[in-house]
């Protein structure tokens, strides 16, 4: 997958984990990127290497689900550590 390809794949994963995991996350649309490309190198790491899953490298229904509960794990993540600064002041 080219990095343009998977900077899409990225958004589309941040953007379906914020749907199905709302919250006071806050971050805009970079936020949304970021988590998405972080967590969808997590979830085709999760694929590949734990579940033997062979996504190809490929712009798949597979790839998107992977990349979506990989973005769901560093969506959860982050909304702990940025619940965790607000709850300081």
């Amino acid at each position: 997958m080219s990095f343009i390809g998977f900077l899409i794949l990225g958004l589309i994963a941040g953007a379906l984990a914020k749907l199905i995991l709302p919250g006071k996350q806050g971050g805009g649309i970079i936020i949304t990127l970021i988590l998405g490309v972080v967590g969808a190198f997590l979830g085709g790491w999760i694929g590949g290497s734990l579940l033997g899953v062979d996504l190809g490298g490929t712009f798949s229904l597979m790839s998107i689900l992977f990349a979506v509960i990989g973005a769901l794990i560093v969506l959860v993540i982050y909304g702990a550590i940025a619940g965790r600064r607000g709850s300081r002041v």
